[in-house]
């Protein structure tokens, strides 16, 4: 980060955290040298936790005035980058979001802002790479990293350098956030994919980073797997519920894995009714065969049973929410 380009900026990093005392204090010691280049203040906008992070984060601002807490009394993710803005943006270029259980490179937030300004973009976003320690995290991340679990997604196959549609958020234009209305607070997920088409729509341009990236850790057990996944279907469904904007191909098919199960009860009547679902479970054990034979991945199989769950999940929320009456008549 050259002298010239600092003064240019001023940056606001925005941290949604809950329960993160594990993480938070080596967090926010990575950050100071982001802040310092970038004259940022740091907001941590937490949602009530009760293990200790709020005394944690209350320590290091007292002793740097560049951090400050906040509540976050919604105590989702949407809500407490609005509060953040809200709260400390007033004067900022940039606003970067940081997730408290994610890692990041010693320089992200300064190439965030360089390409900002190299390319003009309003928003941009970065690729995701998925990262596991115990056999199982390490089974959901290769099915993240594999076009068998995110369908080619542009942030997390390591597209950059580009033009795009969505990714995962990373840095915004505090004008466009703004202009744009920032994060529906109804969305508890699938807030950032909502707001890029809001974003979109008004004329924004987002950038996918070709120059940084940031690391993600999938959850540790089956359960908050499925339960991850099935919140980012019913958000995907709430999309199309407010806006009207159908799945595209790469989602359309793990939109047909419920019905595809359902159906298959039907084989009491009749055994055919059982092959599509037969064929999908096949097809996505193969790829898991092929990711330990072809790619030398030992999780390839356990791989393809997680991308499984997080199908079934993914379709199963999808449908609920599209399907819920209430939640038709809700939607703003």
């Amino acid at each position: 980060m050259t002298p010239d380009i600092a003064e240019k900026t001023r940056c606001l990093i925005a941290i949604p955290c809950l329960n993160e005392a594990d993480h938070i204090e080596g967090l926010l010691e990575k950050l100071e040298p982001a802040a310092d280049a970038l004259d940022a203040r740091i907001v941590v906008a937490d949602g009530g936790s009760t293990d200790g992070t709020r005394a944690i984060v209350a320590q290091i601002a007292a002793r740097e005035p560049r951090v400050a807490l906040i509540d976050n009394p919604k105590r989702l993710q949407s809500a407490a980058i609005n509060q953040a803005v809200k709260a400390a943006g007033g004067d900022c270029d940039y606003l970067i979001r940081i997730d408290a259980h994610g890692a990041y490179p010693p320089d992200y937030c300064q190439r965030l802002v360089e390409e900002a300004l190299e390319t003009g973009a309003d928003s941009v976003v970065v690729s995701m790479e998925t990262t596991g320690f115990g056999t199982f995290q390490k089974a959901a991340a290769a099915a993240q990293n594999s076009k068998l679990g995110n369908g080619g997604s542009k942030h997390r196959d390591g597209g950059g350098g580009q033009w795009v549609e969505h990714g995962h958020h990373a840095l915004m234009r505090i004008s466009a956030f703004e202009a744009a209305g920032g994060y529906d607070e109804t969305f508890s997920h699938n807030e950032d994919a909502e707001l890029d088409f809001r974003l979109r729509k008004a004329g924004y341009r987002i950038w996918m980073s070709g120059k940084t990236r940031m690391t993600y850790y999938p959850r540790s057990n089956i359960g908050a797997l499925f339960r991850q996944y099935l919140a980012y279907g019913r958000g995907r469904a709430r999309n199309v519920l407010k806006h009207g904007n159908m799945p595209n191909l790469r989602q359309m098919l793990p939109l047909a894995v419920l019905p595809v199960a359902v159906g298959a009860l039907l084989a009491i009547i009749n055994w055919i009714a059982i092959i599509p679902f037969g064929l999908w479970a096949a097809a996505c054990m193969a790829y898991g065969v092929w990711m330990a034979l072809g790619e030398k991945n030992p999780y390839g199989p356990l791989a393809a049973l997680s991308a499984m769950v997080m199908h079934f999940a993914w379709s199963t929320g999808f449908w609920i929410e599209i399907l819920t009456p209430k939640r038709r008549v809700a939607m703003p």
